[in-house]
């Protein structure tokens, strides 16, 4: 076995081989781009490279830095991850060249199955079952055409050296055709630099299976079992689960063994994966499921093959790698419970499922489950770089008790102040139809309404947020000396026993237990902002002190106008020398979507205005001071 390996790639990817190199006392050496220069999987490893500025291809995809940092740190070998070098033929050969142990496919391998329609020309020779359809040579317009409209519609258009659901169209009708794959072809050649593609038999009820394969250098290919990918957004999965739901034995041993077939085809070494899709308009059947593309490397779902197997797949790709034959025997792989797997974005569902970026103040995952990330609270989650900032895998022993434990840990998820999909998570775990098992590739667009409705939080939920923000504004006015007075307090009146609140801008008032013994602050500081967690959704709120939305002000003593949340100066009406009135606008101030007035607490004369139009400021900034006259 290698003492060092040296893995070439970074975030969650390379935290996971690390865990599984250092349990086997393997030296460990990352590589970073100058964004990740504090990123986990740089602090992780025992010995760190700089390899290049932050974008990928100057850094983490230049294969000759990769392979300099090998050779500058002493390391054995080179685990490729999955992304990025993984599946590069190329990088593979060079590393084998330079003498270090490539824990990867063969480059052979890799090539084989590199090309949609070469792949699927060679599975049909295995026996393998391939989607109907037509991968030939014949490229132009005209040919391709008759063949979609011989093969019947609807199809789907993908390009041959295509990947990451990049290059692929559905069309319904002939008269569609033409400008599809137009416009397939365009992406394919910007993507891939092939514009190549091939046509298949379109699925209208699609379920994407997937078979966990796993090679050795003695000729024994052996299979861990399927995965169901099926729930997917623009065909990049979501939730992933193995088994797969409504799998019988007969139709599971026809798949398992296609896979095998198709490994053996390429004379597969390491982990791989076979992926099928099947027609699940009647439930899975042997024949209606089709094989699609091999995956020659480790997935990024492989976890939940590790929990119902129980096997470490990353320490069987050292073994075999280091010339070992596969560990365990076709019959000794053990398949136990159910197991689930959710993919945490830094994503805003409610805006066209953007990428979220910047620092995470706040990153608290749940217990009592297996987290696999690259980030920690402080990190920051980069424009670089995909934007899945952790997987959440649970096992238990039924699908109905995975999914449960599954939408209660993406509920429990706490992320500020980046965006997550973990509230988007919840509602898919939760719906009838997934519980249930009726999933296929077009549930999230189909229940698309449900699945994105705007998320609330009940005034129940709300009372320990805002009590916390009082309590909060009160220390912070402490802190800077201001003065405290009676909670609520109105000259001949009963004291205020109600809090008004900001929940993503949007004004709320609710009743608060108030108590005598309570105190609140003086203005300045009579605002604050915190995130509440719900059902893994963040909502920003704000509270305001009922004596704050009485005088309109957020003054101190001294005449000091302090902003009293973060926001944008929109107006400043007031200059150095004017003379003022009680209660007339100095500085206006644009937050949480609304504009707040800051007044004169007194008639006197500005003294100054440290502000201008434009300026973004923090809360208890000083923004104007009015002294009396």
């Amino acid at each position: 076995m290698f003492k060092s390996v040296l893995v070439a790639n970074r975030g969650e990817i390379a935290c996971r081989v690390f865990r599984t190199a250092k349990r086997m006392g393997i030296r460990t050496i990352a590589v970073y781009s100058e964004a990740d220069a504090h990123a986990l999987h740089v602090r992780t490893a025992d010995e760190a490279v700089l390899i290049g500025p932050a974008p990928a291809r100057e850094s983490y995809l230049d294969a000759a830095k990769v392979l300099a940092a090998a050779k500058a740190t002493g390391a054995e070998a080179i685990h490729p991850g999955y992304g990025f070098l993984s599946e590069n033929a190329d990088f593979a050969e060079a590393v084998m060249a330079a003498g270090l142990v490539w824990i990867g496919a063969p480059p052979a391998a890799i090539r084989a199955m590199g090309l949609k329609d070469a792949a699927k020309a060679l599975m049909v020779e295995a026996g393998v079952p391939v989607t109907p359809g037509y991968m030939g040579e014949d490229q132009t317009p005209q040919r391709l055409k008759a063949e979609a409209d011989a093969i019947g519609y609807p199809v789907l258009i993908k390009a041959v050296a295509g990947g990451g659901g990049k290059g692929m169209r559905r069309v319904d009708a002939a008269e569609a055709f033409l400008d599809a794959l137009a416009s397939c072809q365009r992406e394919a050649a910007s993507s891939f630099g092939d514009d190549r593609v091939l046509i298949e038999k379109y699925i209208l009820s699609p379920r994407h299976i997937e078979v966990q394969v796993f090679g050795d250098s003695h000729g024994t290919v052996v299979h861990l079992y399927e995965r169901d990918c099926s729930l997917q957004r623009r065909h990049q999965k979501v939730i992933e689960e193995a088994p797969a739901p409504g799998m019988d034995a007969a139709t599971r041993a026809a798949v398992t063994d296609a896979a095998v077939r198709a490994a053996k085809a390429v004379d597969y070494v390491g982990a791989g994966t076979i992926e099928f899709i099947a027609d699940g308009t009647e439930g899975l059947r042997a024949d209606r499921i089709w094989f699609m593309e091999m995956n020659t490397r480790l997935q990024v779902e492989h976890p939940v093959t590790e929990a119902i197997t129980g096997v470490d797949l990353v320490e069987w790709q050292f073994r075999v790698a280091a010339g070992q034959p596969v560990p365990l025997a076709q019959a000794d792989i053990p398949m136990k419970g159910w197991a689930m797997e959710a993919r945490l974005y830094a994503e805003d569902p409610s805006n066209g499922f953007l990428p979220s970026i910047g620092k995470l103040d706040h990153f608290v995952m749940p217990d009592g489950l297996r987290i696999d990330t690259g980030v920690q609270q402080g990190g920051e989650v980069s424009q670089f770089y995909d934007p899945m900032i952790a997987k959440l895998i649970v096992h238990a022993d039924t699908r109905e008790a995975a999914a449960a434990k599954l939408a209660k840990a993406c509920g429990s998820v706490q992320v500020w102040p980046v965006k997550t999909n973990a509230g988007f998570l919840v509602r898919c775990l939760e719906h009838p139809r997934f519980v249930e098992g009726d999933v296929d590739t077009g549930f999230i667009g189909a229940e698309e309404e449900k699945l994105l409705a705007v998320a609330t939080i009940a005034d129940d939920a709300l009372k320990p947020f805002a009590l916390s923000l009082r309590n909060r504004a009160a220390l912070m006015t402490q802190a800077l000396g201001g003065d405290l007075v009676a909670r609520g307090f109105r000259l001949n009146a009963e004291p205020r026993n109600e809090g008004r609140l900001y929940v993503d801008g949007e004004a709320r008032t609710l009743p608060l237990p108030w108590s005598w013994e309570e105190q609140f602050v003086d203005f300045f500081a009579l605002e604050s902002t915190i995130p509440a967690f719900v059902d893994g959704n963040a909502f920003a709120v704000t509270y305001v002190m009922p004596s704050a939305t009485a005088f309109g002000t957020a003054s101190a003593s001294d005449g000091s106008l302090r902003a009293p949340m973060p926001g944008k100066i929109v107006a400043a009406s007031a200059q150095a020398g004017d003379a003022v009135t009680k209660g007339q606008p100095i500085v206006v101030l644009e937050a949480m979507k609304m504009e707040h007035a800051l007044t004169a607490p007194f008639d006197g004369t500005v003294e100054s205005v440290s502000v201008t139009v434009g300026d973004q400021v923090g809360e208890g900034t000083v923004l104007a001071v009015v002294v009396a006259t």
